[in-house]
């Protein structure tokens, strides 16, 4: 049952780490693309573009109100 309970514990600490390795590979990937202006602003739009659809469409699906 020892065994169980450290397993279980590591199981935080790998989810940080494989996180982070998703995080950097994804802006080291980005990374030369933000070196010309008009690909920067392009990069930054649809990132942001990305996100709005994202939240809106979840948004919509679990029927979510501002009022």
């Amino acid at each position: 049952m020892e065994d169980f309970f450290n397993n279980i514990s590591r199981y935080p600490r790998y989810l940080i780490s494989f996180s982070l390795g998703i995080f950097f590979s994804f802006f080291g990937w980005m990374k030369p693309l933000f070196k010309n202006p008009l690909t920067a602003i392009a990069t930054i739009g649809m990132l942001v573009g990305g996100f709005v659809f994202l939240f809106f469409t979840l948004r919509a699906m679990l029927g979510v109100s501002t009022v």
